[in-house]
């Protein structure tokens, strides 16, 4: 069950009004058993799976706070740890792996590879994974107390708008709503059903539409021209952004709704002046999490050899990073490529920072407008040196026919180029307007409730007549 599902819109509606009739005090029981039925509703099986987690999380959050010893404690959250990631690792590393130890082995003649497993990837299982690995952290680190009760342990994993694909939030802030009397709030009802809305605009017209192109292009590469392809990647982030991001805000809307409050997953990335501050502003759940957990850590450990250890630290976090997104090769790329260029912002960051004093830089609209295309367009060209779409020659091949700039620009259909620019377009004015024009020209926070009415009836007869229906699930699923 997927959020732009018919299913949906017919089982969040009954989830609401059976939430609001029962007692407050059993509403998280509620949404445990809510939430296991829309997993299930993905593939029942993995249910254990998620199951299996939770128990592990709730069993081992106790064993680490009650152990006295550092070095014990230590060990127990190891263990935990690697209990915890063993089904991860699995379903999404097993075969990966096997195909490296395979092709060293056969180069040296050695034929006994392991069997292929060919699982199929359980929806979530990154997520609520990297949600159950930072709770154990937290004990550790003694910032909360380990939850005796597993129900809510297994209601933290397993929250339902959150468990397909995000946002990836943290045990001091959910389980403490959960424990709450959950009684109805007029205002983040409010917020969330707008939020959903403009949540499925960004998915339905803009995701969705971007989508119908760029899956023609990118499953046949080779035959189309460099003009082409160049469209092709400086619209695929809009994608991205618009799919995930639209998913963020169905998932924050949808706990609004039933008065839990979700922490921000985008901020408004494309307007960023630097790929550090992108990556600040994309994925936030991801990326903070990615900082404390991995990369705070790792900076410790390294402090040592100064600059050095600075720019080891940005490599290995961008690795696992590009690790959590997918166990190829491609990836592996793509992240080095993030590496590379946030080394070289490490690097001369203080350089940088004297020129724009210097010269008044930062206040400059041109050169915020430069440093925010370079931004996108970095982001943009990093697709090009490995992902999930293609293979690094592909992607190498690519960008050859982009240098020569051949060919004409396939059109596919003129009516959905058109469905596109003006998707895209309201997308990002919305944002512009939030980034450098908050307090005015409001629409949907306006003063007056018939323009507030007026700017979401627009958007929701957009989403009605433009909107992709068919298009199937969310591009970060695969997660």
């Amino acid at each position: 069950m997927v959020f732009t599902s018919f299913n949906f819109l017919i089982f969040f509606p009954i989830v609401i009004v059976l939430y609001y009739l029962i007692p407050s005090r059993i509403r998280w029981c509620f949404l445990l058993l809510t939430s296991i039925f829309f997993y299930a509703n993905v593939l029942p099986l993995y249910v254990i799976l998620l199951l299996f987690v939770s128990l592990i999380t709730y069993l081992f959050g106790i064993i680490i706070e009650r152990e006295k010893s550092d070095s014990k404690k230590e060990k127990f959250l190891i263990i935990g740890i690697i209990l915890v990631f063993l089904p991860l690792f699995i379903f999404k590393y097993y075969d990966f792996l096997n195909e490296m130890i395979f092709n060293f082995m056969d180069y040296f003649s050695i034929r006994f590879p392991l069997p292929k497993l060919n699982l199929l990837l359980p929806v979530g299982i990154s997520f609520y994974t990297f949600m159950a690995i930072g709770y154990l952290f937290d004990i550790y680190n003694e910032e909360i107390k380990a939850e005796k009760n597993i129900g809510l342990i297994t209601l933290f994993l397993s929250f339902f708008p959150l468990v397909l694909s995000g946002p990836i939030e943290r045990a001091p802030s959910m389980l403490p709503q959960f424990k709450s009397e959950l009684t109805f709030n007029y205002e983040k009802a409010v917020q969330g059903f707008k939020f959903i809305i403009w949540g499925y605009f960004m998915k339905l017209v803009v995701a969705d539409r971007i989508g119908i192109y760029t899956d023609v292009v990118l499953s046949n590469m080779e035959y189309h021209s460099g003009k082409t392809l160049l469209f092709t990647v400086l619209i695929y982030p809009l994608q991205l952004y618009a799919d995930l991001g639209g998913y963020s805000l169905i998932a924050i809307g949808v706990a609004g709704v039933l008065g839990i409050k979700v922490r921000r997953n985008f901020n408004r990335p494309f307007f960023a002046t630097t790929l550090s501050e992108f990556w600040r502003r994309w994925h936030m759940s991801l990326i903070s999490w990615i900082l404390d957990y991995v990369y705070t850590p790792l900076s410790f450990a390294f402090r040592r050899y100064k600059m050095k250890g600075v720019l080891l630290t940005v490599i290995l976090t961008l690795f696992i990073m590009g690790m959590w997104h997918g166990a190829t090769l491609t990836y592996l790329m793509w992240a080095l490529f993030q590496g590379v260029v946030l080394s070289f912002e490490a690097i001369t960051k203080n350089k940088k920072f004297a020129f724009e004093k210097k010269y008044n830089l930062s206040k400059k609209w041109w050169y915020i407008a430069f440093g925010i295309s370079i931004t996108y367009i970095l982001f943009a060209f990093s697709f090009l040196t490995g992902g999930n779409r293609h293979t690094f020659s592909e992607g190498i091949m690519a960008f050859e026919k982009i240098i020569n700039f051949s060919g004409s620009i396939f059109i596919d259909s003129p009516s959905n180029l058109i469905f596109i620019i003006l998707g895209a377009f309201i997308l990002l004015l919305k944002d512009f307007k939030e980034e450098f024009f908050s307090s005015r020209l409001l629409f949907f926070n306006n003063k007056l409730k018939i323009i507030r009415i007026l700017s979401y009836s627009f958007i929701i007869i957009l989403i009605l007549l433009i909107g992709v229906f068919d298009a199937g699930q969310f591009i970060y699923f695969k997660f």
